[in-house]
């Protein structure tokens, strides 16, 4: 009489490595608004502890592109992955890795800074002892301590940003998103927001991934992607991505690689 053969044990999904894993990666990423195509096929890494600049004109699809990476829009076409969690799988477990500044402002004026902080914190379910600790220390490392009290809308646009930088970084994530974040600012302010961001990857070893439409928010040593019209039309270190077309700095790579005559605001 032969044995009946043994029952396999049922195996576990093996969960993602986040050592091992990109801090954000996009895979075949397509979204249409109807007929009109907003992203074709978008794919791109962004690694731990880097800045990586997705440069692109207005109405590229840098906004449409966040707005699926933090599911505001659900995913009609491709994958996103956060250290390896899929958003559309473990949504969760993704989106507590990220932090994110959106392009419109999203702080509540009539709010004060550390209540803005405070209300923030309460969403991700982190004890009022412990963000009133995180609150304090974020404030002190933007300079806004001594403003702790004071009711948003009495602050300059740069001290609105830093804010919303501080806010982003409460529950600690390892991924940080930025559309656009210097829009509307001063030289000062700007390189303010840029230089502090810069400080994250670099001390803290967050992963960046920065929208802008100027050229002179990107250094030599940053990972660049270069969106237009919904479609990527290079990526890799920013070296490389201005030799390719042949070109010497990124005005003239991006004017090469998109036929455009020019770049509203992007000149430094």
């Amino acid at each position: 009489m032969t044995s009946p053969a043994p029952i396999a044990e049922p195996r576990e999904t093996p969960r993602p490595d986040p050592a091992a894993a990109p801090a954000l990666s996009i895979d075949g990423i397509s979204h249409s608004y109807g007929p009109r195509r907003a992203l074709i096929d978008v794919s791109f890494n962004v690694q731990p502890a880097s800045f990586t600049a997705l440069l692109g004109l207005n109405g590229a699809g840098k906004s449409t592109l966040f707005s699926l990476i933090t599911r505001l829009f659900g995913i009609q076409s491709g994958r996103v992955g956060i250290f390896g969690h899929d958003i559309s799988r473990t949504p969760g477990e993704a989106l507590r890795l990220l932090g994110v500044v959106f392009q419109p402002r999203t702080l509540d004026l009539d709010l004060s800074l550390t209540q803005n902080l405070l209300y923030h914190a309460a969403l991700h379910g982190i004890s009022r002892r412990e963000a009133a600790a995180r609150s304090a220390e974020l404030l002190a490392r933007i300079g806004l301590s001594d403003r702790a009290g004071s009711k948003v809308r009495d602050l300059s646009g740069g001290q609105m940003r830093r804010l919303e930088i501080a806010r982003a970084l409460l529950h600690r994530p390892r991924l940080l998103l930025l559309d656009e974040p210097t829009v509307g600012l001063d030289v000062k302010a700007r390189a303010d927001i840029i230089s502090h961001v810069r400080q994250l990857v670099t001390e803290q070893g967050i992963g960046v991934l920065w929208a802008t439409h100027l050229f002179d928010e990107i250094m030599a040593g940053d990972d660049l992607v270069v969106l237009h019209q919904g479609k990527v039309l290079a990526q890799g270190p920013m070296s490389r991505v201005i030799t390719e077309p042949g070109a010497q700095d990124v005005n003239t790579a991006f004017m090469r690689l998109t036929g455009a005559q020019t770049m509203p605001g992007g000149g430094p």
